[in-house]
């Protein structure tokens, strides 16, 4: 339980069936942001921390895992499933096992792009419950992902379907003038200052160090832009130590976990994703859903969505020079803004919605039963 991608997909999907009849029980291995009561509180159906890990667990973590292990097999056998999905490499290797050996007819991986420090002998693993069966298919979030799995992990290709990530569209009524000016003062930001937002975890895939690097160049020319950076990790504090040397203090603001993202893409200017890689971002598509100007890494799942110069700007990972320099052609064309943002709305309201998304997994679901029951 984490404020991350994946997980935000998780329990779209699982609310998207619940609302039509189906019988949804929702399970995480760990609670790492203390989300569990608050995720429970707001969903109908059920959460379940099978408390499985800790962040500060040590050796004791190794029993914590055992235990976890333990719940998540007794859950399956007294819930008798018809599907079990996992939404990440780790639950694919620990979760389709125990719902094969539980005898769920449908088990459903799915592959969100490139996985941070995941060992050689895990992703060995992996293969193997993908391509010989103890998966029955396995879902890649976009066809960059697709080719990433064949190619590079070995994935057979008539085990993987691709289902795009799909969002809802939260954006039709939008907040108030009032309301506006209110959150940009909550986080410091003048109305005559333009505003880039960036949502995600700070941690080493998202790149934010090349983008914190493209800042002093972007303000030698518009002084007056602020960046916001909405998401929480690990690398707060180096990324802060950044901004000094940098002498950006003034332009930067760090705005931890929000619960009102939707609100703050529609204060903001622009969005910028400057991340190492990626599956098929939702924030990105939130962004484009909100008619931001978006400027993003070439990487993975964002070539399927951002087309250079007409839906986007795309740029090298890890190119800090490339970065200011997309970010400045925005800041200096109006227009180009404004085309942009247009075109990223009208094709995220096309092809990524949450209900195009969730009927595509519905007919993968019948016709994996159909096949394995």
């Amino acid at each position: 339980m984490t404020v991350a991608g994946a997980q935000h997909i998780l329990l779209a999907q699982a609310r998207w069936f619940h609302e039509r009849g189906y019988r949804v029980v929702v399970a995480f291995f760990y609670d790492l942001d203390g989300l569990h009561n608050k995720w429970q509180g707001e969903a109908p159906f059920k959460v379940i921390n099978l408390d499985a890990w800790q962040k500060v667990g040590g050796l004791k973590n190794g029993f914590r895992l055992t235990s976890g292990l333990i719940r998540l097999n007794a859950l399956l056998w007294r819930e008798k499933f018809s599907v079990v999905e996992t939404f990440t490499h780790h639950a694919n290797i620990l979760g389709l096992p125990l719902a094969w050996l539980a005898r769920v007819p449908s088990r459903i991986a799915s592959h969100h792009g490139t996985v941070d420090e995941f060992p050689g002998w895990l992703e060995r693993i992996h293969r193997m419950i993908i391509n010989y069966g103890i998966a029955t298919d396995m879902v890649a979030v976009s066809e960059q992902v697709r080719q990433q799995a064949i190619k590079q992990e070995r994935i057979r290709p008539d085990r993987i379907t691709v289902i795009t990530n799909g969002i809802n569209i939260p954006f039709e009524t939008r907040i108030s003038e009032k309301e506006k000016d209110l959150l940009r003062h909550s986080i410091k930001v003048n109305q005559d200052e333009f505003l880039f937002l960036t949502v995600g975890r700070l941690r080493k895939q998202k790149g934010h160090t090349y983008l914190l690097d493209a800042i002093p160049e972007v303000l030698a020319s518009f002084p007056n832009t602020v960046f916001a950076f909405a998401g929480e990790g690990h690398l707060r504090e180096e990324l802060e130590s950044r901004v000094k040397e940098l002498r950006i203090t003034d332009s930067v603001r760090f705005l931890a976990i929000r619960s009102d993202i939707p609100n703050l893409l529609q204060v903001a200017d622009g969005f910028v994703l400057s991340s190492l890689w990626e599956g098929l971002p939702v924030a990105l598509l939130e962004a484009m859903a909100a008619g931001l100007p978006v400027v993003a890494t070439k990487v993975e799942g964002v070539e399927d969505v951002i087309f250079d110069s007409y839906n986007g700007l795309l740029i090298p990972p890890a190119d800090s020079g490339a970065l200011s320099q997309a970010i400045i052609s925005l800041l200096s064309n109006e227009e180009l803004r404004i085309r942009l943002g247009n075109a990223g709305k009208a094709l995220v309201k096309e092809k990524y919605t949450i209900d195009r998304m969730c009927e595509q997994y519905e007919i993968l679901f019948q016709h994996s039963l159909k096949n394995n029951q």
